[in-house]
């Protein structure tokens, strides 16, 4: 159950922006730091607890830690939180009063053209 660690780690704001820095690219802790303000301990403090959520990922490069997002544990949240949706969705079927015939257009904004009438010579 991952997707535990992963809501808890999500739920503190300076996670998510480290999240969102790393969406775009790797970086290493002092440029996360610098980036958000955040001193370089307590940046390496969440980031740890990102790497235990199986969020982010590590590698080094000389003296350097390169962080990155984690796809594989970003896949479990994600398949945790789309569970919901089935059931939502189901739900949300057995309470509609109106659902869709058959016949109804497939977009229900859009009305079927109409037939023009042949107007009668005068």
């Amino acid at each position: 159950m991952t997707y535990v660690l992963a809501l808890h780690a999500i739920g503190d704001g300076t996670r998510r922006e480290l999240l969102d820095h790393l969406r775009r690219a790797p970086h290493a802790v002092g440029e996360l730091a610098t980036a958000l303000r955040v001193s370089q301990p307590a940046v390496s403090q969440h980031l740890r607890v990102l790497e235990h959520a199986r969020l982010v990922a590590v590698r080094r490069e000389g003296r350097r830690r390169i962080y990155t997002l984690a796809p594989s544990g970003l896949d479990e949240l994600r398949a945790y939180l789309e569970s919901f949706w089935h059931g939502v969705l189901t739900a949300f079927a057995a309470d509609d009063p109106n659902p869709p015939s058959p016949a109804s257009p497939p977009h229900p904004g859009r009305r079927a053209p109409r037939r023009r009438r042949r107007s009668r010579g005068a």
